[in-house]
């Protein structure tokens, strides 16, 4: 406002004016500045008192109403919300930060991460109020101090400058109290019918504050309906827990109890609410240290390949709609029967090892299998006494249900008109809804569509009203875990773009509209808890879990045989089998960068989907990879590039949902086919009748498998148990390690620490969650599609991912490959510049400001860990580098790049062990790989320490260093993967 035509708003005029009104002083609050000497007289000047009758049209003036227009958008288009909850603030430097903050040195507070409404623990790195990392929460059940790939890739959403920043209405800018002035009309309608035209449709969640709030509404409103929907929700797991008992049941396991663990159709050591501690449980019977040591067995049956078939003992591929067939043979065979069909060998060889393990072992159902695997599993795990030792039941913990049968009937009540409003919070169902809903359709015909959404999605544009909805990291909120424990949400930020939250927009229908997030749901709580309520408070927010919320078991038992019914006939044609995926999950990180990038666990394909299918199925529809068909399924059609996967059933293609948005964002919009578009409310995860018809032409994938990994050369060492009992030394046969002084070069030595890494491949899984961290921790940036496929991605960790065996059915090795710090580095000898040197702990180190970019070091490397910046990737817009870990150095183009041992988190314990001074202890470094691996596969540590965890694996006898034969004597260690089959299955 300080130019002459009013046109732009010149903030360093501004600011010098305050300078020179407060004399470079600074003030604690507004009031004092307000009463410094020349304040009064400057704000007359910049904000005349006439302003408010600007006329319109004046010449070289654009009138206040239009003035006030092109500043609203331009306001927005910098970040600013059009809408705040208080009356604007002039924000001046504090002369004393709050006791705990000092710069430089990062603060963690607890919160949790809701997915599909169930949250997992987690603590949040936050650096002078800008929350940059997360790391998991041990006293959290359902973390225990590890994360996934989601949860490490959350902050990047939350600095997302392409998430909604403004109100609008009918694309316009609005304002929240216009909104409530709107909604309050129409909520004086419906009050007067009982809410008979009122209709609130959310995710789902498991959230007490809310729970109480939609009672809240549903009080006000009698005749109203809340309708939860979830597109990768637990449907299929709750109608057969009723099926089973006769009533919603919540089931989790105890891993660490079962010696025999079966899989039907389910992945449940990478997704689920209970996914990471279910494979911190599976690999702590995993672990082998010594021949005599012990290992738990697992059986997957599945028709897409997957994390855990990957790491199962024995793996059976067949089509989704065969498994309920295979659990009623394994049940039988329970009872004595003898199973019958092409692998009664392998149920009946399974079902004795079930039952030689009673009280012992587990069976458990895929997520999204029928309700009827679901009930023959609660059978199962009955019958071998499982209940009560390894399967726990409890109440539900969501709060009502989220499956298709609730959005089918709102959709019904749209199309004849009984809807008038609909409030949509969180969930975007115009993308994710079943195809048969037509739901986009059908919303046209609500009189009254309000959105609250993190972006301005497919649902939002249809919609009257939008609301920017905030992060769970700028919120207030509460969530169960799976087995009912809460954590208190506190937020880490103020919302940047003015968002409110689910509790903020649901107030807004009752008698209170003005209540804030902490406000709700602290009262909530102090309700429920009012002796000593401050202190409870306190303690629930510092460690994350409210003491005494875990929900008690129950006893449940199956009320009538599960198998006395028959499997439904399977119908003729093709089997299709959606899931949510891998890396975007139901399309809801998208936008996500970090996550399109990340190489999917076994196809290892990055930004987009496609048709998987096996290779016989390839074989007899002539398909090869890439090969573009269109999928024809119930009368809808979708086109697909082609990806032939090792290990895949035959006669069956799975789609990943999550892709062919629309509206995600610059990242995510455009990217991969709509999987959503074929998807239907009676048969939402496998149908049969699917046809391929194969198209002219390829669409290229962007497949990191063939990129940097090392086939061919000796690098993965795997046996059996049994072998290992044999033969411990198994893992160094064959292989040649030259003497230390077999070398031109003198040897190292290292008077302090000697930094290295030992990795366990049977405990890894290849979640890819170390992936990710590394991504967070580390400030590596994405390239692109095009970028993937020249090969120039810059991740410093990958999972090399190596099949052995036959196409339909192979074994599968997770290799976890970073820099491996060798002694003898054949990088550092080849550097003309010295950009790549050797520290006196055995690091080795990169000189970004040294490096004159000629890639020699790269083509040295055997292990091809070296990334070098082709483009300027670190390009961020202004939001997002507020988000970056200021510990590490954004790099530039032009430079090599590389795992660094996290060597800033060495410098932290190195500069707390010195201002203790004593030396650095074992464990108080853990790199940003460690501490997010679920099942605790990395241990770093100095190895000079003989006692430390780091330097006992290297002593093991199943430690070996990968192409050791080229004398680089990496710092990074492997212990060979073992197996532990059923001999009878073998023998066989």
């Amino acid at each position: 406002m300080t130019s002459k035509n009013n046109e732009d708003l010149d903030l360093k005029a501004i600011r010098a004016r305050l300078e020179k009104a407060r004399g470079r002083h600074y003030w604690r609050s507004l009031e004092e500045l307000a009463a410094t000497e020349g304040f009064e007289d400057w704000l007359h000047r910049e904000f005349p008192r006439q302003a408010s009758e600007w006329p319109e049209g004046e010449a070289g003036d654009a009138g206040r109403r239009q003035f006030l227009k092109l500043m609203g958008a331009s306001l927005a288009l910098a970040g600013l919300s059009a809408c705040t909850r208080q009356p604007t603030e002039l924000i001046v430097p504090y002369v004393r930060p709050a006791e705990e903050i000092i710069p430089g040195k990062p603060l963690f507070f607890a919160t949790a991460m809701p997915l599909s409404g169930v949250a997992t623990g987690l603590l949040v790195e936050s650096h002078m109020g800008r929350p940059t990392k997360v790391e998991g929460n041990a006293l959290h059940p359902a973390s225990l101090g590890a994360t996934d790939v989601y949860t490490q890739a959350s902050p990047l959403g939350l600095w997302d400058p392409d998430r909604s920043q403004a109100i609008t209405h009918l694309g316009e800018i609005g304002s929240w109290a216009n909104l409530q002035g709107a909604l309050s009309q129409s909520l004086s309608t419906q009050q007067a019918r009982q809410g008979a035209g009122l209709r609130i449709l959310t995710e789902s969640f498991t959230s007490p504050t809310m729970t109480g709030q939609m009672e809240e509404i549903l009080a006000l409103f009698p005749a109203a309906k809340w309708v939860q929907y979830e597109p990768a929700g637990f449907g299929m797991q709750r109608e057969g827990s009723r099926a089973a008992f006769g009533e919603p049941v919540n089931t989790y396991y105890s891993l660490e109890n079962a010696n025999v663990i079966l899989a039907l159709d389910s992945d449940f050591l990478c997704l689920g609410p209970a996914g990471i501690r279910y494979a911190r449980q599976f690999a702590n019977r995993r672990v082998v240290r010594g021949p005599k040591a012990e290992m738990n067995r697992l059986y997957s049956v599945e028709s897409s390949y997957t994390i855990t078939g990957a790491k199962a003992d024995h793996r059976l591929p067949v089509r989704a709609s065969e498994v309920e067939g295979i659990a009623r043979s394994l049940n039988e065979a329970l009872d004595g029967q003898a199973p019958s069909g092409p692998h009664a060998g392998w149920i009946a060889a399974l079902a004795r090892d079930l039952q030689a393990n009673r009280g012992a072992s587990v069976v458990i159902p895929g997520t999204w299998q029928s309700a009827a695997v679901h009930a023959i599993a609660h059978q199962i795990n009955q019958k071998l006494g499982n209940t009560g030792r390894t399967v726990f039941h409890t109440d539900p913990i969501e709060s009502g249900d989220s499956s298709e049968a609730g959005l089918r009937e709102l959709t019904a009540e749209m199309e004849a008109g009984q809807v008038e409003v609909l409030a949509i919070a969180g969930v975007n169902p115009v993308y994710t809804a079943p195809a048969d809903l037509n739901f986009a359709q059908r919303l046209n015909r609500v009189p009254l569509r309000i959105h609250l959404s993190l972006y301005q999605d497919e649902t939002s544009a249809l919609c009257h009203w939008h609301i920017p909805q905030s992060h769970y990291l700028e919120s207030w909120s509460d969530a169960r875990a799976f087995d009912g424990t809460v954590t208190i949400m506190q937020p880490l930020i103020e919302p940047l773009f003015g968002g409110r939250s689910a509790h903020e927009f649901l107030a807004a229908f009752t008698a209170q509209p003005q209540r804030s997030g902490y406000d709700i749901v602290r009262g909530y709580w102090q309700k429920r808890r009012p002796q000593n309520f401050e202190m409870w408070w306190r303690r629930a927010l510092h460690d994350g879990v409210v003491e005494g919320t875990a929900l008690p078991a129950k006893a449940a038992s199956p009320r009538a045989p599960a198998s006395a019914a028959s499997p439904a006939p399977a119908a003729e044609g093709m089997e299709v089998v959606f899931r949510p995926d891998p890396s975007v999950y139901d399309g809801r990180f998208a936008n996500n960068g970090w996550l399109q990038e990340l190489p999917k666990p076994i196809d290892k394909l990055t930004w987009g989907n496609a048709a998987l299918i096996g290779a016989g199925t390839a074989q007899r529809l002539n398909l090869q990879n890439e090969d573009l068909v269109s999928l024809h399924y119930k009368g809808r059609t979708v086109t697909a590039p082609v990806w032939i996967q090792p290990g895949h059933a035959n006669e069956s293609v799975t789609v990943h949902l999550g892709y062919g948005r629309e509206r995600a964002g610059r990242v995510g919009s455009g990217v991969g086919f709509n999987a959503y578009a074929l998807r239907t409310s009676d048969a939402p995860w496998m149908g049969t009748g699917l046809e391929i018809r194969k198209l002219p032409g390829k669409f290229p994938l962007a497949i990191t498998q063939q990129h940097h990994n090392l086939e061919g050369r000796h690098i993965v060492q795997s046996a059996t148990l049994q072998e290992y009992r044999e033969n411990p030394d198994f893992a160094h046969e064959g292989v040649h390690n030259p003497p230390p002084e077999l070398s031109l070069y003198p040897p190292f030595t290292y008077d302090s620490y000697a930094w290295g890494m030992a990795i366990d491949m049977t405990a890894c899984t290849g979640c890819n969650a170390c992936v990710v961290a590394c991504h967070s921790e580390n400030n590596i940036p994405v390239v692109g599609k095009q970028g993937v496929l020249m090969g120039r991605e810059m991740h410093w960790l990958r999972i090399d991912t190596y099949h052995e065996g036959h196409l339909d059915n192979p074994h599968t090795h997770f290799q976890p490959m970073l820099c491996q710090h060798c002694e003898m580095a054949p990088c550092e000898v080849v550097c003309p510049v010295a950009a790549t040197t050797h520290s006196a702990e055995g690091l080795n180190e990169m000189t970004y400001n040294r490096c004159v970019g000629t890639r020699y070091c790269s083509n040295n490397c055997p292990y091809k860990v070296r990334r070098f910046n082709f483009f300027n990737y670190a390009d961020y817009a202004e939001v997002q580098r507020l988000g970056m870990n200021p510990d590490v150095t954004i790099r530039t183009r032009g430079v090599m790049e590389k795992c660094t041992y996290c060597v800033q988190r060495i410098n932290e314990a190195r500069i707390e062990a010195k201002r203790e001074d004593r030396r650095i202890r074992d464990g108080d470094i853990e790199t940003a790989c460690q501490t997010a691996c679920p099942a605790r596969a990395i241990v770093f540590g100095d190895i000079n320490d003989p006692n430390s965890r780091v330097s006992q694996l290297k002593k093991n006898e199943l430690n070996y260093g990968v192409l050791a034969e080229l004398n680089t004597r990496p710092r990074t260690t492997y212990l060979a993967e073992l197996k532990n089959p059923n001999p009878e299955i073998e023998k066989a």
